[in-house]
């Protein structure tokens, strides 16, 4: 549920009236993980410690950043995988992504794949690390009244050419256990954010939602220069009312 921050949602976001907290708080839900998105901007100039980070494992040859390309989608949405499963599977349900699903989820989002904005880290051509963006659709939606038609959907794909949306949506990013605090994040944000300066259109990032029980991701999402754009928040209601309630675990 949106807490805070309500304008403009982009694409999938949750929105609802601002009456809905007090409404399901009064009934007796109560706050399970609060989540937060952050908005920056994508030519702001990165932290000094972004840089030494950068330069430490880019001397490494082992080391390589590259973007995605729709030529080889299905070999991407397989590193995609395996960088999840590894990075994730302590997690939650600590439920594996299955490859058939990860194919047919990157056969979805291919007709609006930017390739300049999904950036993968390999080691000796091992995926290590992944930061997912895509192009903010409803920058674009916005102008078809409502209305999705066969006109529309050629629209889309005119507007989606000539790079009319001027903000990207960062939609995931992890580095798998074994690279985690070794500056592999620095490494790829600082090579993907040269390129996507230089080479796109972009103006305006939104980090989807990080959940509090991530600090390690909201300390990096904080060190980019950004600022909480929205809050949302997940609620639970426990039908037993005298079971104890608890909040999600926060990650290691």
């Amino acid at each position: 549920m949106l807490t805070d921050g309500f304008h403009e949602p982009p694409y999938k976001m949750n929105y609802n009236p601002t009456y809905y907290q007090e409404f399901f708080e009064s009934y007796g839900f109560e706050i399970y993980f609060k989540q937060y998105c952050y908005g920056l901007k994508v030519r702001n100039q990165l932290d000094e410690k972004f840089y030494e980070r950068h330069a430490l494992i880019k001397a490494n040859k082992d080391f390589k950043a590259v973007h995605i390309k729709k030529s080889q989608l299905e070999k991407f949405a397989e590193d995609f995988r395996t960088i999840y499963n590894k990075a994730w599977i302590k997690h939650g349900s600590g439920k594996e992504l299955e490859s058939k699903q990860v194919q047919q989820f990157f056969k979805k989002m291919k007709p609006v794949i930017d390739e300049k904005i999904i950036w993968y880290v390999y080691y000796k051509n091992e995926p290590v690390a992944f930061w997912v963006n895509l192009p903010d659709i409803n920058q674009i939606f916005k102008y078809f009244n409502g209305k999705f038609g066969w006109f529309e959907k050629l629209r889309l794909m005119l507007m989606l050419k000539r790079k009319v949306s001027k903000r990207m949506i960062g939609l995931v990013f992890g580095v798998i256990p074994e690279f985690q605090g070794k500056g592999i994040d620095s490494f790829m944000i600082v090579d993907g954010t040269a390129h996507i300066m230089n080479e796109t259109k972009y103006e305006d990032c939104e980090l989807q939602w990080i959940g509090d029980f991530n600090p390690k991701m909201v300390s990096v999402a904080e060190s980019l220069g950004s600022w909480r754009s929205r809050t949302l928040i997940t609620y639970r209601y426990l039908f037993d009312r005298n079971k104890p309630f608890e909040r999600h675990p926060i990650f290691a």
